[in-house]
């Protein structure tokens, strides 16, 4: 889920703050995330150029390649519920 919110985020990058009030999380949980996938090279960070208390938050190459093939894996899973959710809807 990290991994998806820093994507699908304007300009693929967020900060640790954005992702505490998107993903309904406290900060220290946050931050134990983003460590962890920094330690695993899926995530990186990088001191804004307006504002350098501000730190943000983009993917790897390899934290792109994971949530890729993520989304490919569970493709057949996606496509069947929404097959139950139109069903429902009808």
């Amino acid at each position: 889920l990290l991994l998806l919110q820093i994507a699908a985020a304007p300009e693929e990058r967020t900060t640790v703050s954005e992702l505490v009030r998107k993903l309904a999380l406290t900060q220290s949980a946050v931050t134990e995330l983003v460590q962890r996938a920094e330690q695993a090279g899926l995530v990186g960070r990088a001191v804004s150029a307006a504002d350098g208390r501000v730190v943000h938050l983009s993917l790897t190459p390899e934290g792109e390649k994971r949530l890729a093939r993520a989304h490919a894996e569970l493709g057949p899973e996606r496509a069947e519920l929404r097959r139950v959710v139109d069903e429902l809807d009808d």
